[in-house]
């Protein structure tokens, strides 16, 4: 009779697995709704620097259209008044616009957007 289990014992192993189950699973679900809590946070945080990305971009790019429109109607009014000395000043204000970046100026923006979202930070005027 050694290898018999008794019923008593069999049930007590089947309510001992069950709580055992229903504890991880509680576990499971609540571990479930913190990683959804986080992504929902992490998402809109993207989503926050995306947009200030994307705004800077097109303010950026749309600033440097109307500067080089308006330097190569300054080149066309040169060009038409054969005024060379102009027309060589302009297109050296061309060639320095287009070597720079916009994205050179957002390592100066993230410092910028570090620094007010940092409410230790002291400002020197």
């Amino acid at each position: 009779m050694e290898g018999f289990i008794s019923p008593a014992h069999c049930l007590n192993e089947v309510v001992r697995a069950w709580t055992e189950y229903s504890t991880i699973r509680e576990q499971e679900k609540t571990k479930r709704s913190e990683i959804e809590a986080w992504e929902k946070i992490d998402l809109a945080e993207i989503e926050a620097k995306r947009n200030f990305l994307i705004g800077y971009l097109d303010r950026s790019f749309d600033e440097r259209a109307t500067k080089f429109e308006s330097l190569f109607q300054t080149v066309d009014r040169a060009i038409s008044s054969n005024d060379n000395q102009q027309l060589c000043l302009t297109l050296q204000a061309i060639v320095e616009l287009a070597k720079s970046s916009p994205f050179k100026d957002l390592a100066d923006l993230a410092t910028v957007k570090a620094a007010l979202d940092d409410p230790d930070h002291v400002w020197e005027l």
